[in-house]
């Protein structure tokens, strides 16, 4: 027969030894919010949700000039200053600002670009535009915002 305070000995021994779930979950909680905060830190690369976001607000943008030449019965223009990353359109003083880290190309008709970093699409009373496309990149990922010629549509494309 064993002796009882043998038993609670080793029983003692066991618990002390080990690690609770607790601890455990605790440990890995820290870990998780630690690398949540250093992960961002190093990356420099910019996220899926902000290259889209800038798509979409690149293709508000363009709607905002279409819609302002069929409601203003003239021509209207969508520019682009591709160096500093923003855009606005006439006679709307707001300025918007595109994301640093994205590289914007816009291909438009040869009369509407002003320099190497300058640019416009050209919108028509009846919806029509002289077309483009502004394509917004970061590594391999790239959205285009393609604006029809002959309907002044705009897409975003993949």
């Amino acid at each position: 027969m064993m002796n009882p305070l043998m038993l609670r000995s080793q029983s003692q021994c066991r618990r002390q030894s080990g690690v609770t779930l607790l601890e455990l979950l605790i440990v890995l909680t820290i870990i998780g919010f630690i690398a949540g905060i250093a992960v961002p830190m190093f990356s420099s690369s910019v996220s899926t949700t902000q290259l889209k976001s800038a798509a979409r607000e690149v293709a508000a943008g363009l709607r905002l000039a279409r819609d302002q030449a069929i409601a203003q019965r003239g021509e209207t223009l969508w520019q682009i200053d591709v160096a500093a990353r923003a855009f606005n359109v006439p006679p709307d003083p707001r300025v918007h600002h595109l994301p640093e880290r994205i590289d914007i190309k816009l291909f438009a008709a040869q009369s509407d670009l002003v320099g190497d970093n300058l640019g416009a699409i050209r919108f028509f009373p009846d919806g029509g535009s002289n077309g483009g496309r502004v394509t917004l990149a970061a590594g391999e990922r790239k959205y285009e915002v393609d604006v029809d010629w002959l309907t002044g549509r705009i897409a975003i494309l993949e």
